[in-house]
């Protein structure tokens, strides 16, 4: 898009019914001697992607504002309209602790009631995978939630769901985006609410969902006997604060320790870098209080309460983060081993990971006959394959390496509300055995294989990193490496392609899976690499799994040196 252009897009929001603040700040950027930031905010509208949108906060077309937030409704609304005519048609919203959240959920709700639409609006914030399930509790059309996840304190966003309490796929979330994209002014939308069609769901909905994902509790027993086991917990700022504490204590547990200083809802995030459970960082708080207290277990969530991350004694008078991988493999070999020892399994149950996901949980799925089926990234595939299979299979859990995993089908995304508490009787039951959860691992690695896996996400921001990104990805199908760090590449699949190509033996194939654009590498020596660029953030990232045979325990420390020498030549070729 070319300056006069970008002008000419700044004017005519400078022109248009918009409120006088907004003006003042557009009329700013058009006087300021450094274009910059005008070309930012005006160089493209903000992608109403398959998720929804995502992006800074600001005035703009390129940005998080009520006006973007009104557009994007207004084409959700014309799609609800058309695919349900004559229906009674309600939409779920609510939101975490963001700046501005209230005032994009109050938004989101006045254009869907202005349009006709009925909304079940939640009085107070509440964790994405509470929408999830008032979706289908309240028998909605849809669902809004007002999030940017873990990203910089600067973002917000607004996912949107479907039906069946999943975020939308295909051929929802394309349509939407076409009538997204056909609203091509703030005069296009209806602004004015109606608050007779906008109702208010209270706590009552609480006690719905922590009945529910308490039936998904299988040692009762174990947590009885370790109700004072000492779990550490912070929401960092976020919306789980109280979910996740009454969760816990719904299962049983009653000696549990909130970190205060990260307990109260604020969308600066003022304690941490960035509001994210996988970097360390953010659990530092949380750990301080963990070696006063003792604890057993330290857990932690996302502003929106979807994705968590968990921290268990190192043996060394400190704590380590576990990462989603670990922790996904360790709720996997404990769910299964349970639902065989109760003889629950009938033949027809069926677990789901991602395609970047460690491919350990796939081997161990194997172990106990159960299928397990791979997915793209994103949550909201694995939420398609439970809502296939509705009526015909039973799902037991599933799971990213993103720290995001979901246990039951209670609800239809990534639940860090019901994980944490799952976690916490995964750690009271192996307590019982006198094992812990570093125990737990050895134990699968001799059987299924030591795997250790990393991630590198390189920024780059604005246009020019967006352009960085996209020659990266061109470079790695173009001019495809024969070997990575001395070590021959012997497949490759191209999801964007839909291609497997055998290297070894010249051959290729087609794959059976959704276009997206990722590429993977499989060495000789079985590691894997997966590059990606960011759904959600102006971001590339490398996905690492390297593997080799635990032989005894005695082994553990060596094999793992190894695969960590691995990672680290892998970064160095990636980095």
């Amino acid at each position: 898009m070319t300056d006069s252009t970008i002008n000419s897009k700044a004017q005519s929001w400078l022109n248009s019914n918009i409120d006088q603040d907004s003006k003042l700040q557009i009329q700013a950027l058009i006087d300021s001697p450094d274009s910059t930031e005008l070309i930012d905010c005006f160089y493209k509208d903000l992608e109403f992607g398959t998720g929804g949108l995502r992006g800074i906060m600001g005035i703009g077309s390129n940005r998080m504002n009520v006006y973007t937030i009104g557009m994007a409704t207004q084409g959700l609304a014309n799609y609800l309209l058309q695919c349900f005519p004559g229906e009674d048609i309600k939409v779920a919203i609510t939101h975490d602790s963001r700046i501005n959240n209230t005032l994009f959920a109050d938004t989101t709700a006045n254009v869907l009631s202005a349009n006709g639409i009925k909304v079940k609006y939640f009085k107070e914030m509440r964790p994405t995978p509470m929408l999830s399930y008032a979706i289908r509790h309240y028998g909605c059309k849809s669902g809004v939630m007002i999030t940017a996840s873990h990203n910089p304190k600067e973002y917000n966003g607004y996912k949107a769901y479907w039906d069946d309490g999943g975020q939308i796929v295909a051929p929802h979330d394309n349509n939407i985006i076409l009538e997204v994209q056909k609203i091509k002014s703030i005069d296009d939308v209806k602004w004015d609410k109606n608050p007779a069609l906008i109702e208010y769901i209270g706590e009552e909905m609480d006690l719905s969902y922590l009945n529910d994902i308490k039936k998904f509790s299988l040692s009762p027993e174990a947590i009885l006997n370790q109700k004072d086991m000492s779990i550490v917990f912070s929401p960092i700022h976020g919306a789980s604060g109280k979910m996740v504490p009454a969760a816990m204590r719904t299962f049983g547990f009653e000696n549990i320790h909130i970190v205060k200083e990260q307990a109260e809802p604020d969308g600066n995030f003022p304690t941490v870098i960035y509001p994210n459970p996988e970097e360390a960082e953010a659990l530092s708080m949380s750990i301080n209080l963990a070696k006063e207290v003792n604890a057993d277990l330290v857990l932690a969530c996302d502003p929106d309460g979807d994705r968590y991350a968990a921290a268990i004694p190192d043996g060394k008078g400190g704590y380590e983060l576990l990462n989603g991988n670990q922790t996904g493999t360790i709720l996997t070999y404990y769910l299964l081993n349970q639902w065989r020892e109760k003889g629950q399994f009938t033949g027809n149950q069926f677990m789901v990971n991602t395609i970047v996901t460690t491919e350990l949980i796939e081997e161990i799925c194997k172990g106990f006959g159960i299928p397990c089926y791979r997915v793209l990234t994103g949550f909201k595939n694995i939420a398609a394959i439970i809502r296939d299979l509705e009526g015909k299979k039973q799902f037991i859990a599933g799971g990213e390496e993103s720290y995001g995993y979901l246990v039951g089908d209670a609800v239809r995304d990534k639940d860090g509300v019901s994980a944490c508490a799952m976690v916490a009787e995964v750690v009271a039951y192996y307590k019982e055995k006198g094992m812990t959860l570093f125990d737990v691992l050895a134990e699968v690695y001799e059987q299924y294989g030591f795997y250790k896996e990393s991630l590198i996400s390189v920024t780059k921001k604005g246009k020019d990193g967006a352009e960085q990104i996209q020659q990266l990805m061109h470079g790695f199908r173009t001019n495809r490496p024969v070997s990575i760090n001395g070590t021959k590449v012997v497949k490759v699949i191209d999801v964007k392609e839909s291609k497997i190509y055998d290297i070894v033996n010249g051959t290729e194939e087609t794959l059976d899976m959704d276009k997206s654009n990722v590429i993977q590498f499989y060495l000789e020596d079985g590691s894997k690499i997966s590059a990606r660029p960011s759904g959600t953030e102006p971001k590339i990232k490398y996905y690492i799994s390297v593997n080799e045979k635990l032989p005894n325990r005695g082994a553990y420390e060596a094999v793992e040196a190894s695969l960590t020498e691995k990672i680290e030549n892998l970064k160095k070729f990636f980095g």
